[in-house]
């Protein structure tokens, strides 16, 4: 039986504490493996927090637990793991009129990541540059945006695909009505 995303949520405290435990660390070891802060790894671990996913990967990293396991839960052999588009991991407050899902597994954070942006008209996405060498490849799926990445600038309409330098400031925005777009962040 697959877990809903709010107990999935609910059980993250517990299994970063169980991990903990069961490497016989302390908050101050994994503090110092994860570059979280102490206070931060106990409110997290307590439920007082809900930490960013670059917080969870660096604390399963330093735990040495599989990010996809710890919000999974105990997994089959074979199977397929599906996420429903209701069920989607979104964020509404990283640009401007926009929604970004995140269409890539959690573990991927930091590598290879795969979005699915929905843009309103006038919406806005701006981007400080990632890691030296990253690249973004993106799709528009639906209307048309204006891609920026460092000084050069260009327009994309429905089924053009663009693949530019990420480790420069870039930006993707919309004046011509919504737009919908597939990005593929890759790190360097």
């Amino acid at each position: 039986m697959t877990e809903k995303p709010d107990d999935i949520l609910m059980h993250i405290p517990e299994r970063l504490k169980e991990a903990r435990n069961k490497r016989g660390l302390s908050l101050e070891a994994v503090a110092n493996l994860s570059g979280v802060s102490r206070s931060m790894v106990s409110q997290v671990e307590r439920g007082e927090s809900s930490p960013t996913i670059s917080t969870l990967w660096n604390l399963t990293q330093a735990l040495q637990v599989d990010f996809a396991g710890l919000l999974e839960g105990t997994q089959a052999g074979e199977q397929i793991d599906v996420i429903r588009s209701n069920d989607l991991p979104a964020f509404d407050n990283l640009g401007q009129g926009c929604r970004i899902y995140i269409l890539s597994p959690p573990e991927e954070a930091g590598g290879h990541e795969v979005y699915d942006i929905h843009f309103d008209n006038d919406g806005a996405l701006s981007s400080q540059p990632h890691a030296r060498g990253a690249r973004e490849q993106l799709t528009v799926l639906s209307g048309s945006v204006e891609l920026t990445s460092g000084s050069a600038c260009e327009t994309l309409n429905q089924g053009d695909t663009a693949r530019y330098a990420a480790d420069v400031p870039h930006a993707i925005s919309t004046s011509q009505g919504p737009a919908r777009v597939f990005l593929i962040v890759a790190g360097a």
